[in-house]
């Protein structure tokens, strides 16, 4: 392997990831996994970072066409949406917990009773069986009913089948055979998330290995193994002493990368930004997701989207709607926008196609 710098690492991560927007089918299968978080501000994850990759694509239009898609709600390293050939390499999933005799008892009567159904709301089941309440994961109080349906769907007994406002209405999934070859399935699993998220430092690849334990919890003692196995099957090179992988048919230094001069906001979970320690290692400074921290020791705001301009992450921006309006704060690392003439109208430009995005007016001047 050739001599490779930082600065071709950095463009081929942008490029690699952003590529040209095509339809969301074919979106959804070269990604193979999307992230999904609640949070709107100003939009859900899987909308902001399906809007870079998907042409004229519309807050909603994930969910609105989901029940027709090759797409399916399940639990990767995070929660959020995989390819139906991904979703079979991880089942049956065998979950950590085991279910009393009592508790299997209820999941069969709740599988044959979506299934008599076609699909069930979390409120039919409740009251066709009223299960009561139980102490959920948080601390709080939820319906027993929805804990059960969130345990057969992650144990793969159910599917969702859509979502009415936002909730999910399941149908029930056939049983399937384990894999004939746990190692074969452990390196297909894994070469999906080298595919999403290359080139990776090999604290991010072991990172990213180490969450499949929540993917196929009943395979976790072969996660080891199987980063072995990665780290020899992949390309690789050594820079400023640290490791970085990529998928072999790859050649970050190719003239094939590049990166359009034009500025994308990018959604705090985006493949692009999702590793922060890669984060850091690219582009020199540390991004953090704050929605969870403490108003007062927030240093970027609640939100804070990072900001990438060409193929350097330069800032971040923190957008809201407002009176149908879109409005945008926008902080620079280096405490000033770029002073490159075509920047402005780039910015100006990708918050157009935001507001677009949104179905709001258009956005005032950034801020």
């Amino acid at each position: 392997m050739p001599a490779i710098t930082l600065a071709e690492l950095r463009r081929y991560a942008v490029a690699r990831s952003l590529f040209t927007p095509t339809t969301l089918p074919k979106a959804i299968e070269r990604l193979g996994f999307i992230q999904a978080d609640p949070i709107r501000s100003p939009a859900r994850a899987q909308d902001l970072t399906l809007r870079h990759r998907v042409k004229g694509y519309r807050v909603g239009d994930l969910e609105h066409h989901y029940p027709a898609l090759a797409v399916e709600e399940d639990f990767f390293v995070n929660y959020g949406f995989v390819t139906p050939e991904l979703q079979a390499r991880m089942h049956p999933r065998l979950a950590l917990r085991e279910w009393s005799v009592e508790r299997w008892a209820q999941a069969q009567a709740v599988w044959q009773f979506v299934q008599q159904n076609g699909e069930a709301h979390p409120r039919d089941v409740d009251l066709h069986f009223a299960h009561g309440h139980s102490t959920n994961g948080f601390g709080g109080r939820s319906k027993a009913s929805t804990q059960l349906l969130d345990a057969m769907h992650y144990r793969g007994l159910l599917r969702v089948a859509r979502r009415s406002n936002g909730v999910r209405l399941y149908s029930v999934r056939q049983p399937q055979q384990a894999p004939d070859d746990v190692h074969t399935a452990l390196d297909q699993l894994i070469d999906v998330l080298v595919r999403k998220y290359a080139p990776l430092p090999r604290p991010g690849l072991r990172q990213l290995v180490a969450m499949l334990k929540h993917a196929v919890p009943q395979w976790q003692g072969e996660l080891r193994s199987a980063l072995s196995r990665a780290t020899q099957r992949l390309t690789s090179i050594a820079l400023e002493g640290v490791a970085w992988y990529w998928p072999t048919d790859e050649d970050p230094s190719s003239p094939r990368w590049k990166t359009p001069r034009r500025v994308r906001l990018l959604a705090p979970f985006d493949p692009v930004v999702w590793d922060r320690d890669r984060f850091e290692r690219l582009w020199g400074w540390a991004y953090r997701f704050e929605a969870y921290t403490p108003p007062a020791q927030r240093v970027r705001g609640y939100y804070a989207m990072p900001l990438l301009w060409r193929d350097q992450v330069i800032g971040w921006g923190n957008l809201s709607v407002v009176d149908g309006r879109l409005r945008a704060d926008i902080g620079y690392v280096s405490a000033q926008a770029p002073t490159d003439t075509d920047f402005g109208p780039a910015l100006e430009a990708e918050l157009a196609d935001m507001a677009v995005c949104l179905g709001c007016d258009q956005p005032v001047q950034p801020q």
